[in-house]
């Protein structure tokens, strides 16, 4: 509920200051498990996403933005969800996973961190690793522009990616480099 009522009040906001344009609504499913995944270049990008995309998506947000007691109880209630950067994060993984098996969006920035050059970093592992286990539809999502006042930011969805070759697979960190890079390169043909 907390999740809606904040995103009505943002997306006038967001609309008057960032004049989003977005392409590819089309391609979004509108029930089931989906992992919406995007490069990330400012604090602004899951707000971006969470008032422009149609379905509550769940996000994993750096464990550091939880300490500050008030913000972490707000950030819990609209479905996000720690993970401990630079580790694999076992908590927030099985999260992950029971999002998706609970047929929900599940939304991620696989860089790790933002790119301050705005190129697209390198993925982690963690996106290719739910995806394998979960095999829940993968969309990527291009977000370009500066968020500068009056300047338009543009959203891309892209068409959900075929990953069913690695789904029977055993995981290692060949199949992950694979499947992170296959994920990576959905994401830059994106980019205007």
């Amino acid at each position: 509920m907390l999740y809606y009522i904040i995103r009505t009040i943002l997306i006038p906001i967001i609309y008057l200051l960032f004049w989003p344009k977005v392409r590819g609504k089309e391609n979004l499913p509108a029930q089931g498990s989906t992992i919406i995944y995007s490069n990330h270049t400012s604090l602004f990008d899951p707000v971006i996403l969470a008032c422009l995309l149609p379905r509550k998506i769940h996000f994993m947000a750096k464990k550091e933005l939880f300490r500050f007691p008030p913000a972490g109880a707000i950030l819990r209630r609209v479905g996000a969800f720690p993970v401990k950067r630079g580790s694999a994060d076992m908590t927030a993984i099985k999260t992950a996973l029971r999002t998706l098996k609970e047929g929900k969006v599940f939304g991620i920035f696989p860089e790790g961190t933002r790119s301050k050059s705005g190129n697209l970093q390198t993925f982690t592992h963690g996106v290719a690793a739910i995806a394998q286990k979960s095999k829940a539809v993968a969309i990527p999502v291009s977000i370009t522009g500066e968020y500068k006042i009056f300047r338009p930011i543009q959203v891309t969805i892209g068409k959900p990616l075929n990953l069913e070759q690695y789904y029977n697979k055993k995981a290692n960190s060949e199949l992950l480099d694979q499947m992170s890079e296959e994920m990576s390169e959905a994401v830059r043909l994106l980019a205007p």
